[in-house]
C-alpha cells in the first residue's frame, strides 16, 4: 500500500468516476484501474464497486477511504512543516444533530481561527449518519445527546464502531416555541413550566431520522411518550417555519441563538425531571486536533445556558 494508492482512492472517490479522477490526478485511466486494482488485491476487498452507471463506494470502501484521508491530511501536515517548509491548508469536519448552538460555536471557531488557508465543513444531519460520519472519519467530531433511555443502546452502536461519547455538559428539558404561541405569552416572565397537559393542543415536531427512525435515535427526549399530534421534518429551517405558523413546538436543551433562528422563538422549561447530557463523539484513543480542541471550547461556552 503507498500513499499515491492513497490519493488516487480519494480522488476517485470525490469524482465517482475513474476517467474524472485520471484527468485530475494527470495519469491514464488504465494506470489508475491498475493501481485501485492492486490495492485492492492487498487489502482483501473491493473498495468501490463498478456499473455502467458509474463508480461508488462499497460500505467497507467508505470506511476505508476515511482512514486514508486521515493518513493523507497527517502526511501533508508533517510535509509542510518538516520538508517543504510551507503553510499547509487546515481541515476540519464536524457533525451534529440539529442543534443551533453547534453551529453558532462553528461559526465563532471560524471566525477565531485565524489560518490563511483552511477547508471546514459542518454537517447538521440525522442522528445515525452523525456516528457514520465520525466512523468513516468525515467527520473528527460530532455533537449529539444521550440520557437515560437511549444511553444503553447508543452506547453499544458507539463501541461497535470504534468511538467514545465524552460529555459536556448536563441539561434540563425545555419547550422550544414562537413568542406567539399562548403558552408562551401566558408562561413567559412567570418562572412557571410548560405541562404535557397544556402541550396536548399543539403539534409535537421532531427531526425525522429516515430508516433509522427507531426512539433510540430520536433528536428530541422523551420520545416514546405518545403525542396526539406529531408531524416530522428534515431540517431545521422547516421546523421553524412550522413553529410559527402552526404554533407547533419541539423539545431541546433550552440553548438559544437568536442570532441564527431569530427572535421570535423562545425556551420555557418543562414539567420533568428528565435530563440530557449533550457531548461529543471521536474515535477511541484519538488525538483531539487543535482546530477540533478549539471548537470543543467554543461548545462549552453554552453550558451557563442550560436549565
Amino acid at each position: 500500500m503507498t500513499l499515491n494508492q492513497l490519493k488516487y482512492a480519494i480522488a476517485i472517490s470525490k469524482e465517482n468516476s475513474l476517467n474524472d479522477a485520471a484527468k485530475k490526478l494527470f495519469i491514464s485511466q488504465p494506470s489508475l484501474t491498475g493501481a485501485m486494482h492492486a490495492l485492492e488485491d492487498e487489502i482483501g476487498f473491493d473498495i468501490f464497486t463498478r456499473s455502467k452507471s458509474g463508480i461508488s463506494l462499497t460500505i467497507k470502501g467508505s470506511e476505508f477511504i476515511g482512514y486514508a484521508r486521515s493518513v493523507v491530511e497527517q502526511y501533508d501536515i508533517l510535509d509542510a512543516k518538516f520538508i517543504s517548509k510551507t503553510n499547509v491548508k487546515r481541515k476540519f469536519s464536524v457533525s451534529m444533530q440539529h442543534y443551533s448552538f453547534a453551529v453558532d460555536a462553528f461559526v465563532e471557531m471560524v471566525r477565531q481561527f485565524g489560518y490563511d488557508e483552511y477547508e471546514f465543513e459542518v454537517h447538521e444531519t440525522k442522528t445515525h449518519e452523525v456516528i457514520t460520519n465520525v466512523k468513516n472519519q468525515k467527520s473528527e467530531l460530532g455533537i449529539l445527546y444521550i440520557n437515560d433511555f437511549n444511553k444503553k443502546v447508543i452506547s453499544k452502536v458507539l463501541s461497535e464502531a470504534g468511538l467514545e461519547f465524552v460529555p459536556l455538559f448536563d441539561s434540563g428539558i425545555c419547550v422550544y416555541i414562537g413568542k406567539n404561541n399562548p403558552l408562551a405569552k401566558e408562561k413567559l416572565g412567570s418562572g412557571e413550566s410548560i405541562t404535557f397537559e397544556e402541550l396536548d393542543d399543539y403539534p409535537c415536531l421532531v427531526f425525522d431520522q429516515g430508516e433509522y427512525n427507531s426512539a433510540y435515535y430520536s433528536e428530541e427526549v422523551l420520545s416514546t411518550r405518545e403525542y396526539k399530534q406529531i408531524i416530522r421534518a428534515n431540517d431545521r429551517a422547516t421546523m421553524l417555519n412550522l413553529i410559527s405558523g402552526l404554533n407547533g413546538y419541539t423539545l431541546c436543551s433550552g440553548i438559544l441563538c437568536g442570532d441564527l433562528n431569530g427572535e421570535e422563538y423562545c425556551a420555557i422549561k418543562l414539567d420533568t425531571e428528565e435530563k440530557m447530557t449533550i457531548g461529543y463523539i471521536a474515535r477511541k484513543s484519538s488525538i483531539i486536533s487543535e482546530i477540533g480542541q478549539r471548537y470543543i471550547e467554543e461548545i462549552m461556552k453554552y453550558k451557563d445556558q442550560v436549565v
